[in-house]
C-alpha cells in the first residue's frame, strides 16, 4: 500500500467518523450548536523548469460551537488547516452583543470584513484563491483580536474594528497579539438596496511598528450582480501599499453559472501587478471550475488553473477537493 493510499484512507476514515457524530449532534438544545466541515483534495501542480507536485491530503477541518443567550452570542471553533506543521488551532473566540436597532459590539478573536472570496473551503465556489488573496502582498487578511461595531439592515451595514494587527508576523490565523508597537484598524460598508446587486468597500490600516518597518495600507472593492436565477458576475480589486516601492494591485473578474441540478459553474480570471522591493512578479490566473454537489452535506469540486508569469514562464493547477459540511 502506497503513501498516498494510506493517507487517503486515514483521511476518509477521519471524514465519515466526523459525519456519523455531528449530524446528530448540530443542534443540541435551545442555547447550544455545533457545525462545522471536513475537507480534503488531490492537488497537482506543473511549474514550468521545475518537476511537477502532487499532494493528498486534508485541506481543513473545523468544528465551530455556538452559545446563543440573547442578547449575546459567543462563538468558539477549533481549525486544523492540514498544513505541515500546522496543528490543531483555536481560531474563533469571540462574544456579540446585540444592542438593537441593527447594532452590534463584538469582541474576541474574528475573522476581517475583507475579501470576496470566502475563508472557510465550503463557501468557496472553486479551489484556489485568486490575486487579492493570494498575490504577491496576500492583500486580504485573516484572523486578529479585537473589538467591532457593527451595523445593518436590509439595504446597508458598515462596521469598524480595532484590532492588534491587520496582517500578522506569525500567520494568517492569529495577529500579533498587542496594540502598543502596532495597531490595526479596519472598516466597510455594503449596499445591497438594489434587487441582485451587492456592493462592498473596505479599508484597514496597519500602523507602523513591531513586526513592521512602515505602516500598511488596503483598500479593497468588489461587487456581485445576479444576472439571473442561474448567472451571477462578480469583480474584486485591491490595492496594497506597505511602503518603499512595496505596492500591488490585484484583481478578479468571475462569471458564475448555477443551472437547476446538481452541477454548478465558475469561470476566473485574475491579475497582480506588484511594484515591489522584492521580486515579486506579475500574473494572470484562469480558472475553471465545476462542483457536483451530492447532498445537502456533501460535494465534489474540480479546478484547473493556468498561471500566466511575466517574467517566469507558466504553472498548470490541476485539483480534486472533497466538502463535507454539518
Amino acid at each position: 500500500m502506497t503513501k498516498q493510499t494510506i493517507r487517503l484512507a486515514g483521511w476518509a476514515s477521519a471524514l465519515l467518523s466526523l459525519a456519523s457524530t455531528a449530524l446528530a449532534d448540530v443542534k443540541l438544545n435551545e442555547n447550544f450548536s455545533v457545525g462545522g466541515y471536513a475537507v480534503g483534495s488531490y492537488q497537482y501542480t506543473k511549474t514550468d523548469g521545475s518537476p511537477a507536485t502532487d499532494r493528498f491530503d486534508t485541506d481543513a477541518i473545523k468544528t465551530a460551537f455556538t452559545a446563543s443567550f440573547k442578547p449575546v452570542t459567543g462563538v468558539v471553533s477549533l481549525f486544523y488547516p492540514g498544513v505541515a506543521g500546522d496543528e490543531v488551532t483555536v481560531l474563533d473566540a469571540y462574544a456579540t452583543y446585540d444592542a438593537g436597532e441593527g447594532y452590534s459590539i463584538t469582541g474576541g478573536k474574528f475573522l476581517s470584513y475583507h475579501g470576496y472570496e470566502a475563508f472557510d473551503p465550503v463557501n468557496m465556489t472553486q479551489i484556489t484563491y485568486a490575486a487579492p488573496t493570494a498575490g504577491s502582498m496576500f492583500s486580504i487578511p485573516a484572523y486578529h483580536s479585537g473589538i467591532r461595531l457593527d451595523y445593518s439592515d436590509s439595504a446597508h451595514s458598515y462596521g469598524l474594528a480595532l484590532v492588534d494587527s491587520v496582517y500578522s508576523p506569525y500567520s494568517i490565523f492569529k495577529g500579533d497579539g498587542e496594540l502598543k508597537d502596532n495597531a490595526g484598524f479596519e472598516g466597510y460598508y455594503k449596499y445591497t438596496g438594489t434587487k441582485d446587486l451587492t456592493i462592498f468597500a473596505g479599508v484597514a490600516y496597519d500602523s507602523k511598528g513591531g513586526f513592521q518597518s512602515h505602516s500598511v495600507l488596503m483598500l479593497d472593492l468588489w461587487a456581485q450582480y445576479n444576472v439571473s436565477s442561474e448567472v451571477y458576475i462578480a469583480g474584486e480589486v485591491a490595492n496594497s501599499n506597505a511602503g518603499m516601492g512595496i505596492k500591488s494591485t490585484s484583481w478578479l473578474a468571475l462569471l458564475g453559472y448555477t443551472p437547476a441540478g446538481p452541477v454548478s459553474w465558475i469561470f476566473r480570471l485574475s491579475g497582480d501587478s506588484p511594484k515591489a522591493a522584492v521580486g515579486a512578479d506579475k500574473y494572470l490566473q484562469y480558472t475553471v471550475s465545476p462542483t457536483y454537489k451530492l447532498t445537502d452535506n456533501l460535494s465534489i469540486r474540480g479546478e484547473y488553473s493556468y498561471y500566466d508569469y511575466k517574467n517566469s514562464g507558466s504553472k498548470s493547477f490541476f485539483g480534486v477537493q472533497a466538502l463535507f459540511k454539518f
